[in-house]
């Protein structure tokens, strides 16, 4: 009687366990993604309302641009598009790189260089959960473009290697020159981070880029879109 109860009982925990996998699975793969989904195309929403909303304002005759406001944490910056990850891959990116935010979309790290300004613009993604922004990021190659819009202009940078692989304290790699990318001087770079391997955070991939052009918005979307 005892071996019997002992027997259903460790049927029953093993039942529950089970179960309790299931679920967690159905969360990591499904529901994380529909949260994603969700907030992402919120944020895509916010920055094109935004954007529109915005005022036009003339500056004086020879005055010099007012300087931009600086990035609000948790807040929306900027749209990336990376056509080598998909012809429909679009992703807000949001100031700062808190584990609320990159649930939101890609993270700037704070304290790197501005869009399109001379420096280090660093981006991080999640390579899976919460809509697997970063999933296929071993396929960028070095050419490839990544294209951002702050709402005024388009940023078009030009991956110049394959993704290294490095641990999570190599943070040189987010330096205004960063480290092992082979540029050798300052210069106007994009770097991406994500996590390795494709389901742990033992090791990171990071890809480096360089400005390559820029370009009004009102003269319609960059090339490197369409190609």
């Amino acid at each position: 009687m005892t071996v019997r109860l002992v027997v259903r009982s460790l049927s029953e925990l093993c039942i529950t366990v089970g179960a309790l996998i299931v679920l967690f699975v159905v969360y990591v793969l499904y529901w994380t993604g529909v949260q994603a989904d969700s907030a992402t195309s919120g944020q895509l929403e916010t920055l094109q309302r935004e954007w529109v909303d915005r005022p036009v304002e003339a500056a004086p005759p020879q005055a010099a641009p007012p300087a931009p406001a600086p990035y609000t944490d948790g807040k929306g910056l900027a749209v990336m598009y990376v056509p080598r990850l998909g012809k429909d891959w679009e992703w807000p990116v949001l100031e700062g790189t808190r584990a609320g935010t990159l649930k939101k979309g890609l993270g700037h790290y704070a304290g790197t260089a501005r869009l399109g300004g001379t420096g280090n613009f660093a981006v991080a993604g999640h390579r899976r959960t919460y809509g697997d922004p970063f999933k296929d990021f071993p396929r960028l190659r070095k050419g490839d473009a990544v294209v951002l819009t702050d709402g005024t202009t388009w940023y078009t940078y030009r991956v110049d290697r394959p993704p290294y692989r490095t641990v999570p304290t190599d943070t040189g790699v987010i330096d205004p020159v960063p480290r092992k990318s082979g540029f050798d001087g300052p210069g106007r770079y994009l770097t991406l981070t994500t996590c390795d391997p494709e389901w742990g955070s033992s090791h990171r991939l990071i890809a480096w880029a360089h400005l390559d052009a820029a370009q009004p918005v009102t003269d319609g979307r960059p090339q490197a879109l369409d190609s």
